[in-house]
């Protein structure tokens, strides 16, 4: 990125984000219209076919929802959405098949680095499976952006590129946001196509509703070791995938699939039981980070500030940012969430709205002049783990809790499985929202009329004895992630809950009772 478009960004700051967000039409929520501020990349987005990247940016430009419905203070009770086009009215039978979750994956492609007239490499498509034929000019179209956008995440260092003859293969991930506020998750696979000499590095990508990155890292084995042979080995295989149904947790299914001089083979493909993790591997946050670092990054993702990640390799920042997202559970992280950053993207960060972001060190310099956010550093070769941070984080948990957390991580073994060191964390971070906020459903009143219940905040934390959990409490009440759960709990009915949270605070609520008996 040449020096002018970089001062270019620094001095013209947050209002350069003015004019292309502008383009597409302002969410709304409760009937109304919100006017609110949009993004402008002109001036570091060259392009040949505007009108083909705008439609990619509008494609990314939904990571926007939450920074524009946090920059209208009027709480709401409606989740904000923005929405571009109205989905077509006429859907196949396969579509409802993989809306529905039914099929593992939506498509494969190959995104390979072609040299352009002016001598650059440019991300393009050059193998999609399946080809989507018959679809209306609309769909045509969204099709085209979301592949846009696909190329940009799987090479996000833009057109800074050159032939090697040797490359590290790296698996990573990251997630496209719907215009309705649903995600669709891109797995990534980079590695040297085979050849001779220096040529330059090609991704897989495989784009799922399906989170479980450690399930399609394997499918990415079994794609790679096709490749090697032909091409055209890889279609049998993805077709038989693709009809195989998704297994439950736990569960495994199995695929069928022919290699010349091999024979059938037999691919199992097992989910984790405990489908909330599947999506994260927690060795590599812990490999980056130790115990106390860990909790002050959860401290301020549960205030839901700004943070970002720095690290050289794609697939250190995409692991150990989903690895923070789950360590939020049964909460979701509601704002700006981007694995890997893009470079034409890099203005995000000047964003006044919590994100999560991961970007790669060789554009730290434009993340460091920020103030009031949190930049972590993974890089190995690092002085300090925290470049920037507020100097509050240590201060944001109720101390007792925070000592609890760090007690539970101590129990990790060195050399865990993934399994044991996901055990392990949930122990340690699920009961601290057992203990905070785990009596909720005692403060939602309901009527006899089956009308929504209605939180009853203030007698909810006022409920809390300790002073440091109140003030807690307090605080996190006024957070998004929360809002949009208690929402969801006032919505539901009056019947008792399901999931491992609700199993927690039952276990809990049983414990206390127990040592108030024996107490008397």
């Amino acid at each position: 990125m040449s020096g002018e478009v970089t001062r270019t960004r620094k001095r013209h700051g947050l209002e350069n984000f003015k004019q292309r967000w502008s383009e597409q039409p302002q969410g709304a929520a409760n009937g109304k219209e919100r006017n609110t501020p949009s993004c402008d990349l002109s001036t570091v987005q060259p392009s040949e076919d505007e009108e083909v990247e705008r439609g990619a940016l509008k494609r990314l430009s939904t990571m926007w929802s939450s920074f524009r419905c946090k920059l209208n203070r009027d709480r709401v009770k409606e989740p904000c959405q923005e929405s571009l086009d109205s989905a077509p009215a006429d859907t196949t039978a396969k579509e409802q098949r993989y809306m529905s979750g039914q099929y593992f994956f939506e498509y494969l492609v190959v995104v390979s680095l072609k040299k352009s007239k002016e001598g650059a490499y440019e991300p393009q498509i050059t193998y999609q499976f399946p080809k989507r034929d018959g679809m209306v000019r609309f769909q045509r179209e969204e099709e085209e952006k979301t592949l846009k956008a696909i190329t940009l995440f799987c090479f996000p260092e833009g057109i800074s590129w050159a032939p090697l003859t040797e490359y590290h293969s790296e698996t990573f991930s990251f997630v496209l946001t719907e215009i309705d506020g649903s995600r669709r998750n891109g797995y990534c696979r980079r590695l040297l196509p085979h050849g001779n000499g220096a040529r330059p590095p090609e991704a897989f990508c495989i784009i799922s509703r399906l989170a479980c990155f450690g399930l399609f890292s394997k499918i990415f084995d079994e794609v790679e070791k096709r490749h090697q042979i032909s091409m055209a080995m890889i279609y049998p295989f993805m077709q038989s995938l693709r009809e195989a149904p998704f297994p439950a947790p736990g569960n495994t299914v199995k695929i069928k699939s022919f290699i010349p001089d091999k024979g059938t083979e037999i691919i199992s493909l097992t989910r984790p039981l405990d489908s909330w993790l599947e999506h994260v591997d927690f060795r590599t946050l812990f490999r980056c980070l130790t115990n106390e670092e860990v909790v002050l990054v959860f401290a301020a993702a549960v205030m839901e500030r700004r943070i970002v990640f720095i690290a050289v390799e794609l697939s250190t920042l995409s692991q150990v940012i989903h690895a923070v997202a789950a360590l939020l559970y049964p909460f979701t992280w509601q704002h700006t969430f981007i694995s890997i950053v893009p470079e034409i993207l890099i203005d995000v960060v000047m964003a006044p709205t919590p994100y999560l972001l991961g970007v790669q060190k060789r554009l730290m310099e434009q993340v460091t002049d920020q103030t009031d956010l949190l930049v972590v550093d993974l890089s190995e070769d690092r002085k300090d783990t925290f470049l920037v941070h507020i100097g509050d984080e240590n201060s944001l948990l109720p101390p007792k809790l925070q000592d609890e957390i760090l007690q539970a991580l101590r129990n990790r073994k060195e050399k865990a499985t993934v399994e044991e060191l996901n055990r392990v964390v949930s122990e340690a971070f699920l009961p601290f929202f057992v203990r905070t906020v785990g009596h909720f459903a005692l403060y939602v009143t309901r009527n006899s009329s089956g009308q929504p219940g209605v939180f009853q905040s203030r007698a909810f934390y006022k409920a809390i004895k300790s002073k440091t959990t109140r003030h807690f409490v307090k605080k996190f009440l006024q957070t998004q992630m929360f809002d949009l759960f208690i929402q969801e709990v006032e919505q539901q009915p009056a019947s008792p809950q399901q999931g491992i949270f609700h199993k927690k605070i039952v276990e809990y609520q049983e414990q206390k009772r127990k040592e108030k008996a024996n107490r008397h």
